[in-house]
């Protein structure tokens, strides 16, 4: 039953901005833990951001401090994130995650269940 459904991603040049989103099931949504990953092909999974079931808190990784910003809308049932000023070293495919109990927002092995990834591509 649960399932998380993505959308965006693209190509833009550096510097430029994209917004990725991501659709949950009902009704765990609202009460899981929702993170970014990102991994580059023959490169370690990356921790991007990471938010708290009421959006209170808010997890960035070093490398996209300041750029990105991750958001949740509970009464639609999703979680964005917003990219912006992007670097080529930006491009990778992109993977959402649930977590019902997170204890360290930024290990892959905390979440539950995965989107299907989006690609992101910055050319320089």
């Amino acid at each position: 039953q649960a399932q998380l459904v993505e959308s965006g991603g693209g190509l833009t040049q550096a510097g430029g901005s994209l917004r990725l989103s991501c659709a949950g099931s009902e009704p765990t949504f609202s009460r899981n833990t929702m993170g970014w990953f990102r991994q580059a092909p023959g490169k370690e999974r990356l921790f991007v951001a990471a938010i708290d079931p009421h959006g209170d808190f808010t997890r960035y990784g070093e490398a996209v401090k300041g750029r990105f910003t991750i958001g949740r809308d509970n009464a639609e049932n999703t979680v964005f994130l917003l990219m912006n000023s992007l670097k080529p070293e930006d491009t990778a495919v992109y993977d959402c995650a649930a977590g019902s109990v997170v204890y360290d927002v930024t290990s892959s092995g905390q979440y539950d269940y995965w989107g299907r990834g989006a690609q992101v591509t910055v050319s320089s």
